[in-house]
Formats: C-alpha cells, sequence, structure tokens
C-alpha cells in the first residue's frame, strides 16, 4: 500500500509539471510570435474600375549581402520574397505581361537572371518557398527586362504604378528593377 501511495505523489506530481508547463509555453510561443519577422510580411494593392489587385509577400532585405546571382542565384525558381511563396489575386480579368489571366488568386514565381526574369503564375496556393514548386500547374509564364537603378533597395519592394488605362507592376531590391505591363480588359 505504502508503494502505490508513493506512486500516486509521483504521478500527480509530474501531472503538477505537465500542467505548469502548458501554461507556460503558450507564453513563449505568444512572445515569439511578437517578434517582428526578419523578413516581413507585405501586401500592396491597386484598383482600377472593378478590378483590384493584391499581391501578399514577405519582404527579405539586403543585409551586406549580394542579392541576384549569389543569395538568390540565376536560373533557379525563386519564390519571389521570403517565406511563404508570394501570391497575386485579381478580381476581373487582366493582361499581364500581355497574358490574359482569369480573375483569380496565383502564386508569383520568378526565375531571376542577369537580363531578364522568366515570370510564373502558377495555380497551387499556400506554398513555403519553392521548394514544391510544380511546373505543371503553370498558368503563364513570360520574360519580363532587367533594368540597372542608382538607389539601392534595401527591402524587396514591389508596387504598382498606375497609368490612364494600365499599370505597372515594379519590383525592385538591391540595385534590379524588374516592370511587367499590366493592361485592364
Amino acid at each position: 500500500m505504502y508503494k502505490f501511495t508513493a506512486m500516486t505523489n509521483i504521478n500527480k506530481l509530474l501531472i503538477a509539471f505537465l500542467l505548469v508547463g502548458f501554461m507556460i509555453v503558450p507564453e513563449i510561443n505568444a512572445q515569439e510570435a511578437l517578434k517582428p519577422r526578419p523578413s516581413p510580411l507585405e501586401m500592396v494593392t491597386m484598383k482600377y474600375e472593378d478590378t483590384y489587385i493584391k499581391i501578399t509577400y514577405g519582404r527579405p532585405h539586403k543585409r551586406g549581402r549580394k542579392i541576384f546571382g549569389e543569395l538568390e542565384p540565376y536560373g533557379e525558381v525563386w519564390r519571389t520574397g521570403a517565406n511563404e511563396a508570394t501570391e497575386i489575386t485579381v478580381t476581373g480579368p487582366v493582361k499581364i505581361g500581355g497574358n490574359q489571366i482569369k480573375p483569380g488568386t496565383y502564386t508569383l514565381f520568378t526565375i531571376p537572371d542577369k537580363n531578364q526574369w522568366t515570370i510564373i503564375l502558377n495555380s497551387e496556393l499556400g506554398q513555403w518557398g519553392a521548394y514544391n514548386y510544380n511546373s505543371k500547374m503553370d498558368v503563364i509564364r513570360f520574360e519580363a527586362p532587367v533594368s540597372t537603378t542608382t538607389e539601392v533597395y534595401e527591402p524587396f519592394t514591389i508596387e504598382f504604378q498606375q497609368k490612364a488605362q494600365s499599370a505597372e507592376l515594379v519590383m525592385m531590391w538591391d540595385q534590379t528593377k524588374v516592370t511587367i505591363p499590366i493592361e485592364f480588359m
């Protein structure tokens, strides 16, 4: 009977430690969740008449590194940002880089190269990075020229430059700039 009571006390002690542990863990996770990401999530939007475009991407920073050709190798599929793969949502029919796309949400991948990038809209959503990129899910693929800027962009930046009946999707990082025309239909 004594051994049974001692075992019960040990079990009670273990249960108490587990309960205290579970009470502390959420606080640690909550504190971790409040820390800013090294590559924060960013969203850019634009609207033309009834068509709305939204891009959600992780925004990595240069931090003294050589970006294209090293950190992001030439000729390899890139998530076009950091963390989760970049996603673009379009609510109306548009032409991106001369290619007509239907309204919907797509993953935006790119293949950087020195003089041009391959731009890819892919139908597989919810990806982390480009590790599971599947070219069979590509909706469109086209080339966009690269230009060099005098300004150094520390964070990877995506923005829209709206024109009268069109726009440009501009991606900039370090001294690299890629501009993609958008036509509203």
